[in-house]
């Protein structure tokens, strides 16, 4: 059996750190994913004056339930989507004059429906170039709280930002949501959250937030279910097996439903409570699936699509536009690139299979696209990346650990 040890998420690192922050004593994170964004985000906690001490195999922290230490700070947040939403957010509960920036490619990305609910509820925030997005400066003086409508149709992590800050309200929040995309990563927060002592009440599209404070908490990061696609699909596409352990039925994000995809196109799939493992048949179905709520996993089936013996057309994830680079236009480039044709609308895209050929891929910066193309390499001699070490952002060891996964199948 061929196992293989996935990072850990970086989605529930990024929110374990915020909760450890905000909590009552001292965190320790057990096995979080250390990454170029998870770096920034506690470089980000330690600018705002908050103790992080980062060992090998754990991270303690130690939280400040009335917000920030520092007065004044900078922030740089990368290219975190995480840190550029949720440290805000963070910030803005506390009392000082907090500034925060981020690279090129973040400041591209929209911050305005998280931004605009904030100035709701009383927040002294300034977008100091373009509206709704970095660089901002916020003039924290604590947040009342009170009740507030949100559009979460770009990202889900505007919802998540504020369910997070709800419990460091005086009064709490009461947050009714509009659109939602990637809801599974809201449940994600809602799990944290009570394993950090605050229960979230749900009334159809309204969430209602305690102003409770949180609780210390020794806190297990699990395996990254987005990460766990890449060698996933590889199985699926060579005909190989792989186990990987940690993510299972039980696991607290959406993304490990990817396999359910692999078995609709042919794969054989085994989820136990623990791990999940897929084994590839020789063949790979066509198929239409709606994707929106797994939507960092269409690079991953854009890139196997070549190979199914019918079309592949996935729909509903216009949210893959506003991510690192637009996905959709980036997956067609670069599938044309190889010889491929491919169809795409506002949202969703369409892979006709064809032969692949060599052919160099455009990364635009985005971990991502990287990883999935990489996958497609296992199959077509002569891909190269343009940008292969931009999976730093989430798997800095990727490159290696797919040769070491290739070498051990080829071994047996």
């Amino acid at each position: 059996m061929t196992i293989m040890q996935v990072p850990g998420s970086k989605s529930v690192t990024a929110r374990a750190l915020f909760l450890a922050a905000a909590a009552r004593g001292t965190t320790v994170l057990r096995r979080p994913l250390v990454s170029d964004d998870t770096e920034g985000f506690a470089e980000g906690l330690i600018a705002l004056g908050y103790r992080v001490e980062r060992g090998p195999e754990a991270w303690t922290i130690d939280g400040r339930p009335q917000g920030p230490a520092s007065g004044e700070a900078a922030v740089f947040c990368r290219d975190g989507a995480t840190t550029s939403r949720f440290l805000p957010a963070l910030a803005a509960a506390g009392h000082g004059v907090f500034r925060f920036d981020a690279s090129a490619q973040m400041r591209r990305r929209p911050l305005g429906p998280l931004t605009r609910a904030l100035q709701e509820l009383g927040v002294d925030l300034t977008h100091e170039g373009e509206d709704g997005h970095h660089p901002l400066t916020v003039r924290a003086a604590g947040i009342k709280g009170g009740r507030i409508t949100l559009d979460a149709g770009l990202s889900s992590q505007f919802l998540t930002a504020l369910l997070l800050v709800g419990p460091l309200t005086a009064e709490g929040l009461e947050i009714t949501v509009t659109d939602l995309v990637s809801a599974p990563y809201v449940e994600i927060t809602l799990a944290m959250m009570r394993s950090f002592g605050v229960e979230v009440r749900r009334d159809g599209a309204t969430f209602h937030v305690p102003p409770q404070g949180y609780q210390a908490a020794d806190y297990a990061i699990e395996p990254d279910a987005s990460t766990a696609s890449y060698p996933l699909a590889a199985a699926a596409l060579t005909g190989n097996s792989v186990t990987i352990p940690g993510l299972g039925s039980g696991a607290l994000q959406g993304d490990v439903r990817f396999a359910e995809v692999l078995e609709r196109m042919g794969a054989e799939v085994d989820v136990s409570p623990t791990s999940v493992t897929v084994t590839g048949t020789g063949r790979l179905r066509g198929l239409t699936v709606n994707m929106r709520d797994i939507s960092d996993t269409v690079p991953t089936l854009a890139a196997i699509a070549p190979f199914a013996d019918g079309p592949v057309r996935i729909e509903d994830v216009y949210n893959t536009r506003i991510k690192e680079c637009d996905r959709l236009e980036a997956c067609a480039e670069n599938l044309r690139r190889l010889g491929v044709p491919v169809s795409v609308g506002r949202d969703w895209i369409e892979v006709t299979p064809a032969p692949p050929r060599g052919a160099e891929i455009a990364c635009h910066g985005d971990h991502r696209i990287a990883m999935s193309f990489s996958v497609t390499g296992l199959r077509v001699p002569g891909i190269i990346l343009d940008d292969p070490g931009c999976v730093k952002k989430t798997f800095p060891g990727f490159h290696e650990a797919l040769a070491g996964l290739r070498a051990e199948w080829d071994a047996s």
